[in-house]
């Protein structure tokens, strides 16, 4: 253009606004750009910051920044700047009295005097450059957006050779595949490519950090010589005190042999560490040598220093590539007496996978194929832990396998579900299992009870207070959470209780897996497994439940749903995949509960060394005493606290049971009897036959 050649780079935080910069600087160095750019040209940065820093005196921001415009329309074209962050100049020295950058850079720009490369994100650019029109009009807008999965690939390959010559490791290409996709996929709040790059960076450094420290098998061999080095001196100092050779003799010997073994193994594997560390530094020597004849030959060619470039290429390099390939292949084979290499300096898939787990507490196993047998065995697992609840379990599973298969909709949550049904018959129970299965913890679980949203102004909580009220600084409590654990179990409990304005917030969430909080962030549930419980149409499966209909399933979800029809909106319930009714618990689910229970129980016990033996026909008679079909496993839990736990508990404070017992219950005259292993009767408990709710 003849006037206002000044481009203005817009885009996300990380998409490459500077890279860009930078490499239009690398191909009018190479020479690749029209004649305009060509040499003389230069790309000059131009910093904000050093032109303010020390201006102490009005006017003197001025006097600098005139005398670079000066010296820039004085070369005649041959400069052009590149002002990163350039909505900076946007009041940049402006005090009483005096005109900020951007009043003095205008005519400049307006004329065609200067030229300028600016770069900035979106929402500084409206922030700061949209409100001064006269600015705004002399740069021409270029938007930035984010590369794909396949083209940040391609953008880490041509990085790969740097960030291994910098941290002196090897890249798989497996591992720079899974950085751009399990970014793309888990890390939604940062942007392609600086969150695959930064992945990469942060695995090098991880695995460099292994490299340079004591291998974890040497470390614990040493910790053990320490160890029973000192014991040993322990046990001599014993013997000298006492005068004679005690008990601990047998035991010095046994120490004495260990010791032998444990320092000649760690002769052996010192010596091992240091051949595989001596091996690794020398292909790091000779990368860099590598890497010094590749610049070399590079600078040849710009100065058309053939000779000189034909004998780097051609006499140089290749002896250097054979003898790099050649010790590569020496480390990287298996060692011929363990088979097992002490060091590793490859950064593959699990390694970037280890680092998306720190940074959003996602299992690094989770996210990899090997997670694929486990998750088709999920039904049988969750089984486990929610007794009598087949059909909803399957409704889960198959859902989360959707997913995991990438068959589910990417633009809404993993799953969204209504679980419907009395209580205590295990519906958070199940959310509770899902979580811990998903992420090895129940802490994934994000938990709203929705009973705290009763009233209309409750609403807000959930997003956030509006500017200009109490709490606009503290956040959402439901965004916020999930900001913190984008990939976790979404639980909305007892959903009937709250107002019914709450769902209307929750329409957004549902339909487009995305919520904006009261500051304007966009916070992703696309990887949240989103759930409501509700007691209603509870009745309706109660009296289903022991008629001639208990069979017909259909008639039971059709009363249910008609029940859930009534009560809430039908936008709000066409959102939901799913509703998933429970059963209410017969006799022989609660003895499967019984077993978890006692199993939760005998954990609770290891930490004594106790064990616990329970018979068929105690677990049965816990079962009967705790049954009751309106009220679920609630009642249940109660019995077993009264019959079993407060029995064991005051013979443990009774000093009764010793480290290593063996408790026996069964059942004697109606009534559960509590043993010692080795026959001594602990305590017959009061006969529970009556309802434990009496």
């Amino acid at each position: 253009r003849r006037t206002k050649n000044n481009p203005v780079l817009i885009g996300d935080p990380g998409v490459g606004k500077t890279a860009i910069a930078e490499g239009i600087a690398q191909r009018m160095i190479a020479g690749d750009v029209p004649d305009t750019l060509k040499a003389p040209c230069k790309l000059i940065g131009l910093d904000m910051g050093a032109l303010i820093a020390g201006a102490k005196f009005r006017g003197e921001f001025e006097e600098r920044l005139k005398a670079v415009l000066e010296e820039v329309t004085n070369s005649n074209g041959e400069i052009v700047l590149f002002i990163d962050e350039m909505h900076t100049v946007v009041g940049a020295g402006a005090s009483e009295g005096s005109m900020d950058a951007s009043n003095l850079l205008k005519p400049a720009l307006a004329r065609g005097e200067l030229r300028c490369i600016g770069a900035t994100t979106i929402n500084e650019y409206r922030k700061y450059i949209e409100k001064d029109k006269a600015l705004e009009r002399r740069f021409q807008q270029v938007m930035i957006d984010q590369p794909t999965p396949e083209d940040t690939v391609s953008i880490l390959r041509g990085l790969k050779s740097r960030y291994e010559l910098h941290h002196g490791v090897r890249i798989r290409d497996e591992a720079l595949l899974a950085a751009a996709k399990l970014s793309h996929r888990y890390i939604p709040d940062r942007f392609l490519p600086d969150k695959a790059i930064d992945l990469v960076d942060e695995a090098c450094a991880k695995l460099k950090n292994e490299l340079t420290s004591k291998p974890t098998v040497l470390d614990e061999v040493d910790r053990r010589i320490i160890q029973l080095e000192m014991e040993r001196l322990s046990l001599k100092s014993d013997e000298e005190n006492d005068g004679k050779e005690g008990p601990g003799g047998q035991r010095l010997k046994a120490i004495d042999k260990e010791l032998l073994e444990l320092k000649q193994k760690q002769d052996q594997l010192t010596a091992k560490w240091m051949a595989e560390r001596g091996g690794v530094e020398g292909i790091n020597d000779l990368r860099e040598q590598i890497s010094g004849v590749e610049l070399d030959i590079e600078k040849a060619e710009r100065n058309y220093d053939l000779n000189m470039a034909a004998e780097l290429k051609y006499s140089t390099l290749p002896p250097l590539l054979k003898e790099l390939t050649a010790l590569e292949a020496a480390v990287s084979s298996p060692d011929s007496d363990s088979g097992e290499k002490m060091l590793r300096d490859e950064v593959v898939a699990d390694d970037i996978a280890a680092v998306v787990a720190v940074w959003t507490g996602i299992p690094p196993q989770r996210m990899l194929e090997s997670d694929r047998d486990r998750i088709l065995t999920m039904g049988d697992k969750l089984r486990e832990k929610v007794i009598g609840q087949d059909q909803a379990i399957d409704v889960v599973t198959e859902a989360v396998q959707r997913s995991r298969a990438g068959l589910n909709d990417p633009s809404k949550p993993i799953a969204s579900l209504i679980f419907l049904g009395p209580t205590g018959v295990g519906k958070t129970e199940l959310c509770k299992a899902l979580s811990e299965f998903m992420f090895d913890t129940e802490d994934a679980l994000i938990r709203i009870d929705m009973s705290e949203y009763m009233e209309k102004h409750t609403v807000s909580r959930l997003v956030g207070a509006p500017p200009g009220y109490v709490g606009y600084d503290e956040g959402g409590q439901l965004t916020d959470a999930v900001r913190r654990k984008p990939y976790s179990v979404l639980l909305f409990d007892e959903m009937e209780k709250a107002h019914p304005d709450v769902f209307n917030i929750l329409l957004q969430l549902l339909d487009d897996g995305r919520l904006t909080d009261s500051k304007g962030n966009h916070v992703n549930f696309k990887n949240t497994i989103v759930i409501f419980t509700s007691n209603v149409g509870s009745q309706e499966i109660l009296d289903l439940n022991g008629s001639s209909e208990i069979g017909d399933r259909e008639l039971m979800i059709e009363r249910v749903t008609n029940a859930m029809k009534a009560k809430f909106k039908p936008e709000f319930l066409n959102r939901i995949d799913e509703y998933v009714v429970f059963n209410s618990l017969n006799k022989d689910n609660l003895r499967g509960i019984v077993k978890n229970e006692v199993k939760r129980l005998e954990g609770r016990l290891k930490d004594r060394d106790i064990t616990m033996e329970i018979s068929d026909e105690a677990l049965g008679f816990i079962a009967d005493i705790g049954f009751d079909p309106v009220y679920g496993a609630r009642p249940l839990k109660r019995a077993i606290q009264r019959s079993l736990e407060s029995v064991v508990a005051q013979g443990i404070l009774r000093s009764e049971y010793d480290d290593g017992d063996t408790i026996v219950v069964t059942v004697k005259d109606e009534r559960l009897d509590v043993r010692k292993s080795s026959g001594t009767t602990e305590k017959a408990i009061p006969a529970l036959n009556e309802s434990v709710l009496e």
